[in-house]
């Protein structure tokens, strides 16, 4: 699918321009190229979204037209308000078709494993990116791993990973993507609770040690005044 993305030059700055802006449903943006000038830009709103939704999301190769110019481009970095998720500013940078660039994929795991069906394991997930280098039009979407045959306790590296000849593969070798994980035992979490209760308890502050202390040893000078008067009572008893 090709997305062309109409946008402006910008030619107010400061935070409360980009506020405007961002009012109006546009977002700041800032394109950077090899070898040339970074260009300030608005950009709609909508049409970020539009990239994010599409199959490639981050990874999508588009055209920015501005002025007279109409540019091959891809995301670099989007800031985001971290309360509310808001897009508030977008880094662009320009692609030439021809050239190789380095960006991040995702990895979907396929099948259902046999350390999970019958061995009663789980699935965990190391990572869920593959780093790798192509030229743009062979981006891939997401990297499939089959993980069918994995049984408990094994796991699946990024060397396991097939990939079109046109992809290189960045990432470790040696990583691991997913581990097919035994569920802990009842008697583990039994254990590690106790150890959790023993560290409390040595973690317990000084003055809470010495209330516990002298709460003790007042039951016990109770007891003993208690003890003390039945006697006192009995030997009077038996006087009578």
């Amino acid at each position: 699918m090709s997305i062309t993305v109409k946008a402006e030059r910008r030619e107010i700055f400061g935070k409360n321009a980009s506020r405007r802006i961002r009012r109006n449903d546009m977002i700041p943006a800032i394109l950077y190229g090899k070898n040339e000038a970074s260009v300030p830009l608005t950009l709609k709103k909508k049409d970020i979204f539009e990239i994010l939704k599409s199959e490639t999301g981050e990874n999508t190769v588009f055209k920015v037209s501005f002025d007279t110019e109409t540019k091959n481009i891809m995301i670099k970095e989007l800031q985001s308000d971290p309360v509310t998720d808001e897009i508030l500013h977008a880094d662009l940078i320009q692609i030439a078709m021809d050239e190789a660039i380095r960006v991040s994929v995702p990895v979907i795991a396929v099948g259902e494993a046999v350390g999970v069906k019958g061995e009663g394991g789980f699935v965990d997930f190391h990572t869920r990116e593959l780093d790798i280098e192509c030229f743009p039009k062979d981006i891939p979407e997401h990297v499939e791993i089959d993980i069918t045959e994995l049984h408990l306790n094994q796991s699946f590296r990024v060397g396991d990973v097939v990939i079109p000849e046109e992809v290189k593969l960045l990432s470790d070798p040696s990583a691991i993507l997913i581990i097919i994980e035994a569920p802990a035992k009842e008697e583990e979490i039994v254990v590690e609770e106790e150890e959790e209760e023993v560290i409390a308890e040595e973690e317990e502050p000084e003055v809470i040690k010495k209330e516990k202390a002298e709460v003790k040893e007042g039951k016990k000078e109770e007891e003993e005044k208690t003890e003390e008067k039945e006697k006192k009572k009995e030997n009077e008893e038996k006087k009578e």
